[in-house]
């Protein structure tokens, strides 16, 4: 199913805290005034759905007293952040699963309670960032798939599980998609890459994968019938949940493979750029030590040159030829200097190789 198929954007001020659904023996649904009218209509034949979001306890409590659902469950449903579970009790199966939204490129989890009984489905949410129902036009998908919700309420509870795992793979997909467009900046320009992008995909990953980790132990328990709710028909459309489960768990590891390939990706490319700064500084220094070697013994000789006793040691007649030999005897001076120093780094450069 996709995203599209359930997304309904009434006003939010309209929406019920509670929605009640009846589903005759041919899977025609139909809505009923009230709960009262949602038992006795299915207690011939058929079953009830309700649809409750982010309900109160006050709104639930019909739920003890006419369907015997243990206190502990409401609370576990009043309750967020809790890891997906199945729970059997005598009268009916209470199962947890997440629901995925994507928000700004961060993955947020919201809780999804599920209810299986021999003669009720009991769905509840809480709303979206946007403020709908996660389950909002849901039944248009049940109405289009009539001739498999007829055969009992396994098979509705597989539907609504169904359509919460394919919309998993959208936040999946969008990570994957944001760490191709990571790759990319990272081997354009490291530099200004932000590196807490990557650590913001990183926590999403791990959120999914520890979702889904529990959710496939949930979804073994039911094709194992752990559950007496869960007909032998239904448990082949649960080992396709399954099936995509477990697919979208290895995706959600090589993604975190990625990640992690990434940032060590990142942070070579910025090694690397600070060995060729200090590569080049120590170019600059050896230039300059090169520079100053040859001319710290030139900078002697013509300090010495240019006092008025050279003059006096080779006559005030000779001076000009004397000028012309030091500058001589200077040029070779500097060019032993530099010959010298150039093999001295030639013989260095071949030792570090």
């Amino acid at each position: 199913m996709t995203e599209k198929e359930i997304e309904h954007h009434p006003d939010s001020t309209s929406i019920p805290p509670a929605r009640f659904f009846y589903i005759d023996t041919n899977g025609k649904l139909s809505t009923v005034s009230s709960f009262k009218a949602g038992l006795i209509a299915a207690a011939d034949s058929g079953y009830l759905w309700l649809d409750y979001c982010d309900p109160d306890l006050e709104t639930l409590q019909p739920l003890i007293s006419e369907l015997n659902i243990h206190p502990l469950s409401i609370e576990d449903m009043l309750n967020e952040d809790q890891l997906p579970k199945l729970d059997m009790f005598s009268d009916y199966s209470f199962m947890i699963f997440n629901i995925f939204e994507n928000i700004d490129s961060e993955v947020l989890v919201n809780e999804l309670d599920l209810f299986i009984g021999s003669n009720f489905v009991i769905s509840s949410t809480k709303r979206n960032q946007a403020g709908q129902p996660f389950l909002a036009g849901f039944e248009r998908i049940a109405e289009r798939e009539s001739q498999r919700i007829k055969n009992g309420p396994s098979f509705l509870l597989h539907l609504i599980i169904d359509t919460m795992t394919d919309r998993k793979f959208e936040a999946i997909d969008q990570i994957e998609g944001k760490l191709d467009q990571d790759e990319d900046e990272i081997l354009a320009d490291s530099r200004t890459f932000d590196l807490f992008s990557l650590m913001g995909s990183r926590r999403s990953l791990m959120t999914i994968r520890k979702s889904i980790f529990y959710e496939r132990e949930v979804i073994s328990k039911l094709i194992r019938q752990d559950s007496p709710f869960v007909s032998d028909q239904a448990v082949i459309f649960f080992r396709d949940v399954n099936d995509h489960l477990s697919r979208y768990y290895e995706i959600s590891e090589t993604a975190r493979d990625q990640v992690t390939s990434l940032m060590e990706i990142h942070l070579s490319m910025i090694n690397n750029r600070m060995a060729q700064t200090s590569n080049r500084t120590n170019a600059i220094m050896r230039r300059l030590t090169l520079i100053t070697t040859i001319f710290m013994p030139l900078t002697l000789i013509a300090g010495i040159g240019g006092m008025s006793e050279f003059t006096l040691l080779v006559g005030e007649e000779n001076f000009r030829i004397g000028y012309a030999i030091l500058f001589v005897v200077m040029v070779i001076i500097a060019m032993v200097n530099y010959l010298y120093l150039k093999r001295m780094e030639r013989e260095f450069t071949e030792e570090e190789s």
